[in-house]
């Protein structure tokens, strides 16, 4: 399970943030490239805030899509995944830009 591994970076930060200060809740925006499953980013959230300021603590999660552009054509539209082929010309000269973001976008503080 790899969300836990994403998940106690995400607390090591919070924590560096907090200090002393209990934390209510955390917003954290994690790219679609990760394959992040919301259920199982929430466990693991919960198991790495075990005996932090964020014990108690939810993880809003907010994942974004993959942005793509086509080098052929010049489309570009947002995926779940790196696309093989472009949808307007087929062409495979795809390049994925984002997806891969795991940013610590907010704290609450209790």
């Amino acid at each position: 399970m790899h969300e836990f591994g994403l998940c106690a970076s995400v607390v090591d930060a919070v924590q560096r943030r907090a200090g002393d200060r209990p934390v209510a809740s955390v917003r954290v925006r994690v790219g679609r490239l990760h394959h992040v499953h919301p259920e199982a980013w929430d466990q693991s959230f919960t198991v790495a805030a075990m005996g932090t300021v964020a014990a108690d603590a939810t993880a809003d999660l907010v994942l974004l899509p993959v942005r793509a552009l086509c080098g052929a054509c010049g489309a570009t539209w947002e995926a779940d995944d790196v696309p093989p082929a472009c949808p307007s010309c087929s062409s495979g000269d795809v390049e994925a830009a984002g997806g891969d973001e795991l940013v610590l976008e907010s704290i609450t503080y209790r």
